[in-house]
């Protein structure tokens, strides 16, 4: 078969993709991108529309009734969502880094192919994958032997590492850092912590970049550990908090007495549906907007070393 240049080899044809099946795949992608927004259009419609109108009518699409109550009575609880926000930011920004820093260098270490206990130290890492010690043990260790029940370390250590984020660093970096490199700044007399540091973390933002946002994305979203070890609700997360409000209004109104108002009071005019919606957006957003600026490198950490040429 001739092109432009010549002749083409047999298989060349099959890379290729007609203007049809491009525009096929798009749409497919369109029909997608549009099934995983609708949620989000339904909660966001919900936490618009007045607790009556829920109450008579349901869940729609479109506002049924307009109302900003929902916001407005998160607005009214500043000191409660501006604390669980901050305790949010704080564990997000903390266990992010630590988990980078920790997930990285493991997975630097565990790529060097020199490196003695490499073997042993990757059937450790990997058997995680596979068994689990369990809840139990996980918090007795926690709770008992550490003390962190009912501290913000509680909520970072837990998730700082994890097997799948180190084998993703390790296929990284052995992958894309050339072995000579490393060498050749071992015969100039620099140690591993320098060459680890000054070398192979400047050529590593796409994997630094997708291994922060799989961290993260987990502490953010993360409820389960407050359930398991906060018992102040001083420390209660966002997502904690949004927990507690799909379960129930108690956590709302224990805060009765600090705002003057009774129990049956509060739980008379507080907008229930709409307001544990907003809470659900109120918390989605921060993502939302930060995940473009990390797309291209996120993209780029997980598909390097997969694909080959």
């Amino acid at each position: 078969m001739k092109t432009s240049t010549g002749y083409e080899s047999g298989l060349d044809k099959f890379n290729r993709i007609g203007t049809a099946t491009n525009w096929g795949f798009h749409l497919i992608f369109i029909l997608l991108a549009l099934l995983c927004l609708v949620p989000v259009l339904v909660v966001l419609s919900i936490s618009l529309t007045g607790e009556a109108a829920i109450r008579n009518d349901g869940y729609h699409f479109f506002p049924t009734a307009f109302s900003g109550e929902a916001y407005q009575y998160i607005a009214r609880q500043g000191q409660m969502i501006t604390r669980a926000l901050g305790v949010s930011v704080l564990v997000t920004a903390l266990g992010t880094v630590l988990g980078v820093v920790l997930t990285t260098s493991m997975g630097y270490v565990l790529s060097r192919p020199n490196y003695k206990l490499k073997g042993l130290l990757t059937w450790i890492v990997f058997i995680p994958m596979v068994f689990n010690g369990g809840l139990v043990s996980s918090y007795y260790i926690n709770s008992n032997l550490l003390g962190l029940k009912d501290t913000v370390w509680a909520l970072i250590l837990p998730l700082a590492v994890s097997s799948f984020n180190v084998i993703i660093c390790k296929t990284f970096f052995r992958s894309t850092i050339p072995d000579a490199l490393i060498e050749s700044a071992e015969i100039d007399g620099a140690g591993q912590l320098r060459i680890y540091l000054s070398i192979v973390l400047p050529i590593s933002l796409p994997v630094l970049a997708t291994i922060g946002l799989f961290l993260c994305f987990a502490y953010w979203n993360d409820w389960f550990q407050s359930m398991l070890y906060i018992d102040n609700q001083n420390l209660y997360s966002l997502q904690a908090l949004l927990n507690s409000l799909m379960s129930n209004v108690d956590a709302l109104a224990k805060n009765a007495s600090s705002m003057g108002v009774s129990y049956a009071e509060l739980v008379a005019t507080m907008p229930k549906e709409s307001a544990r919606m907003a809470v659900a957006i109120v918390i989605v957003v921060p993502v939302a907007i930060a995940y473009p600026f990390f797309q291209k490198y996120f993209i780029s950490g997980l598909t390097i070393g997969a694909v080959k040429g």
